[in-house]
């Protein structure tokens, strides 16, 4: 990885609201912290790893892996809704692929285990799965958005 690379990935880090990256390649070890809220100070660590002797690996095959969502009650404003929160850091998508519905809209009605979005990270998309039972009363991230780990997504009435 190039200083340019580096760069550019510290802009995008920057611009994109996340608060921590950690990037890990055979041969570097990138650190990128930013303090959001007010002044952003950005810190920045590059780690060369030491050499080790790497057997040629077989190109694996993607898996989407299943991803539980983690839910909590929120604040006072909404006390009687559910916030479903990202689980991990990525890419939230909407539909499972452009020419696809979206999984869900303001209104539908889901269940417990049904996919809510796919978060895209490092190449891999993780179907988003509810843990409750009740309806979507609002959407809080626009489709195609970096999303933080226990970011709001969903609200949910489970009434």
């Amino acid at each position: 990885m190039d200083l340019k690379e580096i760069q550019n990935l510290i802009k995008f880090v920057a611009n994109s609201g996340v608060a921590e990256v950690k990037l890990e390649m055979d041969d570097v070890k990138i650190t990128i912290r930013t303090t959001l809220e007010g002044n952003v100070t950005e810190t920045t660590y590059v780690q060369q790893m030491p050499a080790q002797s790497a057997l040629p690996q077989a190109a694996a095959p993607q898996q989407i892996a299943p991803v539980v969502a983690v839910v909590e009650a929120p604040a006072v404003e909404n006390s009687h809704y559910i916030t479903i929160k990202s689980p991990i850091i990525g890419t939230f998508y909407r539909k499972p692929s452009p020419d696809k519905p979206m999984f869900v809209e303001v209104g539908k009605t889901i269940s417990k285990g049904d996919v809510l979005c796919v978060i895209e990270a490092m190449k891999l998309f993780n179907e988003i799965e509810s843990e409750v039972s009740g309806k979507i009363v609002k959407i809080l991230v626009d489709d195609m958005s970096p999303v933080e780990f226990d970011q709001p997504l969903f609200l949910v009435d489970p009434s």
